[in-house]
């Protein structure tokens, strides 16, 4: 998992949270608690999956433009984070001259493949809404 797709479900919640819907990379930043940098980095991949929009000039910012009563987790993790939960690196070498050193790498990806799906569907149960609702629930206003 990479802290892209919580940088974008933070920020898409944050969105959701504000009454107009629209905020500055600063401000979400400080909310997040990361560099701004870091926040257009991942707003520009969540602009280009369709999930939010820029308005440039004074009080200009990212504005959300998705239903967050409709759009998941599942969403956002297919757009910033797909494929991440998969180790870049698994032991063993398909050469070797061992059944367990040959095979292990295929077998792990494919271990890794159907943890991340499971993941993906738990995800897609739950709405940038239904954590906001949790948000709201801690008590956090």
């Amino acid at each position: 998992m990479n802290s892209e797709f919580t940088i974008a479900v933070h920020s898409l919640v944050y969105l959701a949270y504000l009454p107009e819907r629209m905020a500055s990379s600063e401000m979400i930043a400080d909310n997040v608690g990361t560099h701004s940098a870091r926040v257009r980095k991942v707003m520009s991949g969540l602009r280009k999956s369709g999930f939010v929009d820029t308005r440039e000039g004074a009080g200009g910012g990212y504005r959300l433009t998705i239903d967050p009563n409709v759009v998941t987790l599942g969403d956002v993790y297919r757009v910033m984070a797909q494929g991440s939960f998969i180790p870049s690196w698994c032991s063993g070498d398909p050469g070797m001259d061992c059944v367990v050193g040959s095979n292990m790498n295929q077998v792990m990806f494919g271990i890794f493949c159907t943890a991340e799906k499971q993941l993906e569907g738990y995800f897609s149960g739950i709405t940038i809404s239904d954590v906001l609702k949790q948000i709201h629930a801690c008590g956090c206003d």
